[in-house]
């Protein structure tokens, strides 16, 4: 058995590196120097790459030579890592040439022709004119760092976007294209304004000596900075850079014969800045986005309910429980010296109950196996995170670590899964075995294909290549299921849990229950506080998923989770413990719905963001958000659900392990 483990470790280990090309990019910094003084350690060329085209309208993304822009050769395009991949983003070489510290004043790249009557000329056209309307965005990079756009907001402050945008459409009012900084002399209505020129801003901070040691240059330096002003610009026979009348382009499409042509330009700037140091470049994009202090709000707020809860559980723990107890065990010592005794109330009644063995127990552990499988990955992913290694100068690592590391919890999947299942009593191990590795993976992954295969009728970048597929396949078969197999085999050769009492033969009757200790009422109210922990630090979670923003705050992040966790675990507990006072021994799906309720909370509110944060009209992309939508709550209701199961298996386990029962 510890060859095969060896051997999977093995193989795991292979396909990470082979196959999904796991790496730390941006950790070291480049040197760039002027054209002629280059040496292994200073290079001249800086590599200018573009992503995907996306818009906060519309869910699906595209390539950047989608909209026939100028083309480049993309069989230099840089290795995307498996995270990249799952999340659309396709990066290419483009067009535009930079030599550091060479500026630029105004350089073609291409010019593209359109012409009325000719089909595929008016289709690209047409492309183009929908990317305006939809407010497609570009996203550049340079030295791994993304291209900004900065811009003032109403309150004066300055907010640096990741992306542009590549043109904009006017309705019926000026003011509606305000932010492309037109002209308003030049507006039209009903018009597009296709940005065909860019004015590249960079800033890079001149080594010194001491810091560079060999590598010092007497004109050379490490960019800090790339900054983007997109404008358009209606070109004659000889571009022309300072020319104020716009690219206009008409509504309507071109009739037969008339011609359109299309002239890109860039301009490119280079600043020295010594003041900023090249470990502090991305300050300005992340000090821009006004979060810290509706973080710590957040903080505050989570810590507020913990306390709360924390007391309650002391209370109930140290008082109330604890006189249980001992009324429990002074009844019992008279008993057997034979003095009469009170009648046994309360929770203790049903101490021959509470462990029988609950109905669906196959379903409830392989819920159970798998949602300790993603409680494990998210603990150690947003550790990773907190330490600096999947941060977002790393494209596509926090992915990659989080899928690297759910194959590999198959593991403690099977072992959880059929610790619980024998523990029930269950005979079935190979169905148990079978659903632990194929009912939560089948569920994402059947979700994923099906928007997976609306990215490809759309053409999206978002599409998954089969290959990749047949890829997450391997991993799923080849090395998550075996996992699976290997810990349950372990699990079920493990003696069965023992109780701390024995279960009666014959079921006691349940009486009557009050509103509040009912199933339903007390599930619902299970998720409310959990949930009021958590909602705001979603709120910036939502926006870098939909909304293309930058998320780096992994260490309140990973706080937050601790206290959803300390949250769900005493939640469960005292409200598991009203319901057994109450003579209700129904506990095990309880433990785990009450908890797990949050994730229907966490649906709401995902319904909320999307009907007053986005703009989300048409019907693909509406699917496409809630699918995905679909993945992440079901995730989180196997987390939660979890959490708050195994905090309540642990406290009935105490409280009947120290009552004296007769």
């Amino acid at each position: 058995m510890a060859k095969i483990i060896l051997l999977y470790l093995s193989f795991v280990i292979c396909s990470i590196h082979h196959s999904l090309a796991f790496y730390l990019p941006g950790l070291a910094p480049v040197n760039y120097c002027k054209v002629g003084e280059t040496s292994e350690t200073c290079k001249s060329e800086i590599k200018l790459y573009v992503n995907r085209l996306n818009t906060e309208k519309y869910v699906i993304p595209y390539e950047y030579h989608h909209f026939d822009f100028c083309p480049s050769d993309e069989s230099q395009s840089p290795v995307e890592n498996l995270g990249q991949v799952v999340f659309g983003e396709r990066i290419r070489p483009s067009p535009y040439k930079l030599e550091f510290m060479k500026n630029v004043k105004c350089a073609t790249v291409c010019q593209k022709k359109y012409q009325g009557g000719d089909r595929d000329s008016e289709r690209k056209l047409e492309f183009l004119k929908k990317g305006m309307a939809f407010n497609y965005q570009h996203h550049w990079i340079v030295d791994n760092m993304p291209v900004t756009w900065c811009y003032q907001l109403e309150d004066e402050r300055q907010y640096c976007s990741t992306g542009f945008p590549m043109g904009c459409f006017s309705r019926e009012s000026r003011s509606q294209v305000d932010s492309c900084s037109i002209n308003a002399a030049y507006i039209k209505a009903k018009t597009y304004y296709l940005f065909n020129h860019v004015d590249l801003t960079i800033t890079y901070h001149s080594g010194v000596k001491e810091e560079w040691g060999s590598a010092f240059k007497e004109n050379g330096g490490r960019i800090i900075s790339a900054k983007v002003v997109p404008r358009s610009i209606k070109h004659g026979n000889i571009p022309d850079c300072e020319n104020k009348a716009p690219l206009d382009i008409p509504h309507d499409p071109l009739s037969v014969g008339q011609q359109l042509f299309v002239t890109y330009t860039y301009s490119v700037t280079y600043i020295e800045n010594s003041t900023i140091k090249w470990s502090s470049r991305w300050d300005y994009i992340l000090e821009s986005m006004p979060h810290t202090n509706i973080q710590w709000f957040s903080i505050l707020n989570s810590l507020i309910i913990v306390l709360f809860l924390s007391g309650m559980v002391a209370m109930i723990l140290l008082r109330t429980l604890h006189k249980d107890i001992a009324r429990y065990n002074q009844a019992s010592f008279q008993i057997e010296s034979g003095e009469d005794a009170h009648e046994e109330f309360g929770w203790k009644l049903v101490h021959g109950d509470v462990f029988r063995p609950p109905r669906k127990g196959m379903l409830l552990s392989v819920l159970l196996g798998s949602g300790v499988q993603v409680f494990y990955m998210t603990l150690v992913t947003l550790a990773f995170a907190c330490l600096g290694f999947l941060s977002p100068a790393n494209r596509g690592a926090l992915m990659t670590c989080a899928m690297v590391l759910y194959v590999c919890l198959g593991a403690t999947a099977g072992y959880v899964s059929a610790r619980i299942y024998k523990s029930f009593g269950g005979e079935k191990w190979k169905s148990n075995v079978v659903l632990t590795s194929m009912l939560s993976p089948g569920i994402v992954f059947s979700l994923f294909f099906i928007m997976n295969l609306i990215f490809w009728a759309n053409e999206s970048s978002a599409a998954v290549p089969f290959s990749t597929l047949i890829a997450l396949l391997a991993l799923w078969f080849g090395v998550s299921l075996p996992l699976t197999f290997i810990g349950a085999y372990f699990g079920f050769r493990k003696r069965s849990l023992e109780h701390p009492v024995r279960t009666n033969q014959i079921p006691r009757q349940i009486p009557e229950q009050s509103f509040y200790t009912q199933p339903i009422p007390g599930v619902i109210m299970g998720g409310v506080l959990p949930f009021g922990c958590i909602f705001i630090q979603l709120f910036f979670i939502l926006n870098s998923l939909w909304a293309s923003q930058v998320y780096y705050m992994f260490g309140f992040l990973f706080l937050v989770f601790v206290i959803l966790v300390i949250t769900c675990s005493e939640t469960t507990i005292l409200l598991c413990y009203f319901h057994l006072c109450a003579e209700d021994y129904h506990w095990w799906w309880r433990s785990f719905l009450t908890s797990g309720f949050t994730a229907f909370y966490l649906l709401v509110y995902c319904i909320h963001f999307f009907m007053t944060k986005l703009e989300i009209e048409d019907a693909t992309s509406t699917f496409l958000y809630f699918g995905y939508t679909c993945i992440m709550v079901y995730l989180f209701f196997v987390l939660t659900g979890s959490i708050g199961f195994f905090a309540c298996f642990w406290f009935v386990r105490k409280i009947y392990s120290v009552v004296k029962v007769d």
